[in-house]
């Protein structure tokens, strides 16, 4: 039987420390993002809302009150992962000489893409009918979300998000500025796809670059009509699968060509 390296009262402030780091993370992201776009810079960037009309406050606080949930259990999920590290499960390393900064750079792109994968299938699966209205639903509460929705989701959606994580640190070496670099372009495309603005210039999709990552019109329209849509970082599976809504160029290109009203005054 294996010695316990663990104590129960350091998996308590282990799990506290996970916590905070977590809530900071998302109030970081999502709290800027808000401050910015919905509250500071609220009418300059009116123009660029993809959809006009705004959440109500009691809404914005239910996105709050499931993503503080959200929280909780990545936190859970992070402790286990801590604790597998202790006896040796996981494949993270801490002396970048181990393997080089090439790797870590490119651990750190093979992470990314591997969670786009990840993502696309399972919110395709999480869309399956029956699943759908007992857990996907709580996120797509949201049909017109706030930065505030980046976690806004049902426990088992929020069990199933984490899933990328133990599947990465088990399988990839990974060093923590490639976990680090991972969950910072993470929550910065999740905020992205909920900001509700669009930030992109309107050639942005006729580039090779557009052609390939997704903006936030792309996931803004998924909540507005619930099909379609399905990536998070990139557009290539749904491209691949055809589940590109067919309005998406259309729509992107609209929004992003819209004028400050000033501009058009003068």
């Amino acid at each position: 039987m294996l010695a316990a390296l663990v104590t129960p009262t350091q998996a308590g402030l282990i799990y506290a420390a996970d916590f905070t780091i977590l809530l900071l993370r998302y109030v970081l992201f999502a709290g800027v993002a808000y401050l910015i776009f919905w509250r500071w810079k609220k009418a300059r960037w009116q123009h660029r809302r993809i959809q006009p009309r705004f959440p109500d406050q009691k809404h914005i606080h239910t996105e709050i009150r499931y993503s503080l949930l959200t929280c909780l259990i990545f936190a859970a999920v992070g402790l286990g992962i801590f604790v597998a590290r202790q006896y040796g499960y996981t494949r993270i390393y801490t002396s970048i000489a181990e393997y080089g900064w090439w790797y870590l750079l490119g651990s750190t792109v093979v992470a990314i893409l591997a969670h786009d994968t990840y993502f696309y299938w399972t919110h395709r699966f999480m869309h399956l009918p029956g699943i759908y209205q007992r857990v996907h639903r709580v996120h797509h509460l949201s049909t017109n979300p706030s930065p505030w929705a980046a976690f806004a989701f049902h426990p088992v959606e929020a069990v199933i998000e984490a899933g990328i994580f133990p599947l990465l640190v088990f399988m990839l070496p990974l060093h923590p500025i490639a976990m680090v670099a991972f969950l910072s372009y993470m929550m910065g495309m999740n905020v992205l796809g909920h900001l509700g603005y669009e930030l992109y210039p309107a050639r942005f999709l006729r580039s090779k670059l557009g052609r390939l990552h997704n903006t936030s019109t792309h996931h803004n329209m998924h909540h507005q009509f619930v099909k379609g849509n399905y990536g998070l970082y990139f557009n290539w599976w749904d491209q691949l699968m055809g589940t590109n809504h067919a309005k998406y160029q259309d729509r992107f290109e609209k929004v992003a060509n819209n004028q400050p009203a000033s501009s058009k005054v003068a």
